[in-house]
């Protein structure tokens, strides 16, 4: 995650384009404002959650005056939506080693290297928490999420023309029961998560995924 901070810096500091609330001109003191303020959003909501986040603090962190947050973002809402919009849109490289089990280890070992971060974990407890009170911030959950299934999506497609997975698999199916037995251990269990358990969820999830379990409609 905090790699995925200095990262996504970079890409607001040359100009990323943004069409929510605190979008700003390409480049410039404008920019690197807000890639500051977005950083240290996120860094709060790591260290503190959603409800204990306040735009002061955020602020302070971030080297900015309250009033310059509240200017540009309007509220703690707006301003937690565009930066977890901002996690949501980064981008990840679909694997594609030519065998539907590789794809999904490599994409569950991506999931468990994130939750297995002190900041990752931390943020995603944050983002669940948040989206229970606050509906935009629930929204920007559901297309952090859509996001990823386009991911799984993509490796179903290309399993499927290979006769590796049945014809009319579900991919936003596969994508739950790939990625669910992490979350339990992280958020209900609060289990230590490993590279064996991510491999494990792969591996049930493309055995039920070839059982036709994933299936969409008549077999």
């Amino acid at each position: 995650m905090a790699d995925w901070i200095n990262k996504r810096n970079e890409e607001l500091q040359l100009g990323a384009s943004v069409s929510e609330p605190g979008s700003v001109r390409p480049g410039g003191r404008t920019a690197k404002t807000r890639a500051a303020v977005v950083a240290a959003t996120l860094e709060q909501l790591a260290a503190r959650g959603y409800e204990q986040v306040s735009v002061e603090d955020i602020a302070l962190r971030a080297g900015v005056h309250k009033t310059t947050v509240y200017r540009r973002w309007g509220t703690k809402e707006q301003l937690v939506a565009d930066a977890l919009r901002a996690a949501a849109e980064s981008r990840i490289e679909v694997p594609d080693a030519g065998e539907v089990e590789a794809d999904l280890r490599d994409l569950a070992r991506a999931i468990q290297a994130t939750l297995t971060s002190q900041e990752g974990a931390a943020t995603v407890r944050a983002i669940v928490s948040g989206a229970r009170s606050s509906p935009e911030v629930a929204g920007i959950l559901r297309r952090f999420w859509e996001a990823r299934l386009a991911l799984v999506g993509t490796i179903v497609e290309r399993a499927v023309a290979r006769g590796q997975l049945p014809p009319e698999t579900n991919a936003a199916e596969l994508m739950r029961y790939v990625a669910a037995p992490l979350f339990h251990r992280l958020l209900v269990m609060a289990e230590p998560l490993t590279t064996a358990d991510a491999d494990q969820a792969a591996a049930a999830a493309v055995a039920a995924a070839r059982a036709g379990v994933f299936v969409s409609g008549p077999t």
